[in-house]
């Protein structure tokens, strides 16, 4: 079994975000710098995962751009978005689908663990603070004008 130590986090998140904004989105996303984050109203998308690693992940974009990211996954024009219900949903599913490879990548490693539903946290200048865990990783990025955090926390079982 591996060390959550030793997993290449960087390089796997910026790979499986790259490809789920591409394939899902047809949006290119780019790695961007901690300065870029986001303010105002944002959306946050969160799975937890049990088992013989903890952990959480953390999706979190401005409201414009989970509009936007709505309306590109559907296939619409962001004016045709019905209510929140409808980017509430998307940035889950975007989310788990981000922390779903990541639990492959655990299982592969010998970390089984499972996967909670999404949940979803809106606001405006709000900070989520997770502690206690033994390694936190945020990864920005960033399509054109826009910025996402995926923010990673693990903590081993054991």
């Amino acid at each position: 079994m591996s060390s959550i130590h030793s997993l290449d986090l960087k390089t796997f998140i910026t790979s499986v975000v790259g490809n789920i904004f591409d394939t899902m989105l047809s949006m290119e996303v780019i790695e961007g710098h901690p300065a870029e984050t986001n303010h105002g109203n944002h959306i946050v998308g969160s799975v937890g995962f049990a088992g013989a690693v903890l952990g959480n992940l953390n999706l979190d974009v401005d409201e414009e751009f989970a509009c936007q990211m709505t309306a590109a996954m559907l296939g619409m024009e962001t004016d045709e978005i019905e209510g929140d219900e409808e980017i509430h949903d998307v940035i889950g599913e975007l989310c788990n689908m981000i922390c779903g490879d990541l639990k492959s990548k655990l299982c592969d490693a010998g970390l089984t663990c499972e996967l909670s539903i999404p949940s979803i946290t809106t606001g405006k200048e709000f900070k989520i603070e997770s502690r206690g865990w033994d390694r936190s990783e945020q990864y920005h990025f960033r399509s054109h004008d826009h910025t996402a955090l995926v923010a990673v926390y693990l903590k081993s079982a054991n």
